[in-house]
């Protein structure tokens, strides 16, 4: 008999391998199934992001370091922050180029469309969740323990920041729009008023 062979002529190193895709198939559908299954449940997720960032801050607040993977991570939230607060097709860029593609509305009598930004909300938390809980992990290695001066780096974020949202919010005013739709609006017919004169 040949060495990796078993009894019933498998190969051994196939049926393992056979064995642990299966399984990581299985837990990727598992995974899978519990995001969509937590799709409309958003007060819900943002109190579980809330959770896992006040965790990921009282390690690094104890910890007295780490404050690289810090900066790391908000310059991504940042990034996440101007994405979701951005419309998926840019009008400042569609005047350039003349496409005559779907647009945002100008004036009141235009049809309602809603806001679409170009990160939808539930990537949006999956992916500051996610990136919450890797810098978490990484918090496990003094490997990307950087000795830094965090003033300035906090200063450098905050100027970034500040900057990256006065752009953000001069495009908004520019092009008319606002990055939270809260439905269509609805309109109410005229009250009726009742005369109860005969009491």
């Amino acid at each position: 008999m040949e060495s990796g062979v078993g009894a019933a002529g498998i190969d051994e190193n196939q049926s393992s391998g056979g064995f642990f895709s299966e399984w990581s198939n299985g837990v990727s559908r598992k995974y899978q199934y519990l995001l969509d299954k937590s799709t409309p449940h958003v007060l819900r997720r943002w109190i579980g992001f809330g959770f896992v960032a006040v965790i990921y801050m009282i390690r690094v607040y104890f910890l007295q370091g780490f404050y690289i993977i810090s900066y790391g991570l908000g310059i991504y939230i940042l990034n996440l922050l101007i994405a979701f607060l951005s419309p998926q097709v840019d009008p400042e860029i569609q005047d350039i180029t003349g496409d005559d593609g779907p647009t945002l509305p100008t004036r009141g009598s235009d049809e309602f469309r809603p806001f679409v930004r170009r990160l939808p909300e539930f990537k949006f938390w999956y992916s500051i969740t996610k990136a919450f809980c890797i810098a978490f992990v990484m918090t496990f290695f003094s490997a990307f323990d950087v000795p830094v001066f965090w003033p300035i780096l906090l200063f450098y974020w905050l100027v970034l920041f500040f900057l990256t949202m006065k752009r953000q919010i001069l495009h908004m005013i520019k092009y008319r729009y606002v990055p939270f739709s809260l439905g269509k609006q609805r309109y109410t017919g005229k009250k009726v008023v009742t005369d109860d004169t005969s009491s």
